[in-house]
């Protein structure tokens, strides 16, 4: 018998994160060589982490944008983790972050087929465009 019921799977989280204070990219270089800072091509630096599996960017300015998570308690986790870590490097970080979840991307298996235009009409703020209507 055919699965009717939708299979929804969660493919990433994002969280910001503010410390309140600048905070010296060059520094956190010294202390995590594996950190990716490259300012000419982008202002932030790229923290990754193993488990949760992450990536974390740092703003001179404080803030910080976690991505790669499949859970919101994952991604506060791995935030916390960031900030942990630059502590024990005695990155100096004097309050405590505040984390907003920003955006959750999932996916969804439906069972089957959706006919679009007829979706599009009925649904609000909804549009289809037909893929032949862009062939030249």
């Amino acid at each position: 018998m055919p699965q009717t019921k939708p299979i929804i799977e969660i493919v990433n989280v994002v969280a910001s994160a503010s410390v309140g204070q600048k905070i010296d990219l060059l520094e956190i270089t010294k202390a995590f060589p594996e950190a990716e800072y490259n300012p000419a091509q982008f202002p932030g630096l790229v923290f990754r982490l193993k488990s949760p599996r992450t990536a974390t960017l740092i703003f001179s300015s404080g803030k910080f944008v976690c991505t790669g998570s499949k859970s919101e308690k994952t991604a506060i986790s791995a935030i916390h983790t960031v900030i942990q870590q630059l502590r024990k490097a005695k990155i100096k970080i004097k309050k405590e972050v505040i984390i907003t979840i920003q955006n959750i991307v999932a996916s969804v298996d439906l069972c089957g087929g959706v006919h679009l235009s007829m979706a599009a009409r009925s649904l609000p703020r909804s549009m289809y465009m037909n893929q032949s209507n862009f062939l030249v």
